[in-house]
């Protein structure tokens, strides 16, 4: 599908770029474009906004940058799906120059994350249930590699907002990957014995059990623990 530009000028006091990004964000949103749906070309659009292909091109990066546009060489701009990555550096960002705190986060991600897990309960698949279960016991049967523990980690929390059907929550839950990547190595760590950490590797099992069992109460509450027992891992290692 392809859509033609409706007639628009840069915001009095903006700059050309700022104008043509707004353009095409109300081209989006007015025209209901959806992910793949063709953009006008960069010579449309500067003929009908009267400014060069330059200013144009610019625009395209900023928006492929904040992920709303794909670009692809020879290629006409499209929209693209919803993705996280463009929200994941602002969390560094925030944790990187002290304006975001370890605990901010994790007080965040256990408000969000005991609802998804909840929501998942009750509106997952089968399929989707057997999914998250065998992350668990990925993350179990890979006790002694670490590495390997954290991207199964990862795909565990994302699995649970996906299944819970609301595009939000994959979204935000996403954009905390950046700063797990940073935490969670050290508080692994700060469990210096297999018990303690097959207790944190139980609790994802459990959590996956109560969403395959269709239980949100049950659920929600061994997500809690799950954060609780988390947070306390940190503030052993002395990071949050």
């Amino acid at each position: 599908m392809t859509a033609s530009l409706p007639v628009a000028t840069p915001p009095d006091g903006g700059t050309r770029v700022i104008g043509v990004i707004g353009a095409l964000t109300r081209l989006i949103r007015v025209q209901e474009l959806g992910p793949g749906d063709r953009l006008p070309s960069e010579a449309d659009i500067a003929k009908q906004l009267s400014v060069s292909r330059a200013v144009v091109r610019e625009a395209f990066q900023s928006l492929a940058a904040l992920r709303l546009i794909d670009l692809s060489a020879g290629k006409r701009a499209t929209v693209a799906p919803l993705d996280f990555s463009a929200m994941s550096p602002v969390i560094e960002h925030g944790m990187s120059t002290d304006q975001i705190t370890v605990l901010q986060i994790y007080d965040v991600r256990r408000t969000i994350e005991t609802r998804t897990a909840a929501l998942a309960a009750m509106r997952r698949t089968d399929d989707e249930a057997e999914t998250i279960r065998d992350r668990a016991l990925a993350m179990a049967a890979a006790i002694n590699q670490a590495p390997d523990i954290l991207e199964h980690d990862l795909a565990f929390h994302l699995d649970i907002a996906k299944a819970a059907r609301n595009p939000v929550f994959t979204l935000i839950v996403g954009a905390f990957e950046g700063a797990t990547r940073q935490t969670w190595p050290i508080g692994w760590r700060s469990r210096t014995t297999e018990a303690e950490q097959r207790v944190m590797l139980g609790f994802h099992l459990e959590i996956a059990d109560a969403i395959r069992a269709g239980d949100p109460q049950a659920a929600q509450a061994k997500m809690a623990l799950h954060f609780d027992e988390s947070v306390r891992a940190l503030l052993v290692a002395g990071l949050a």
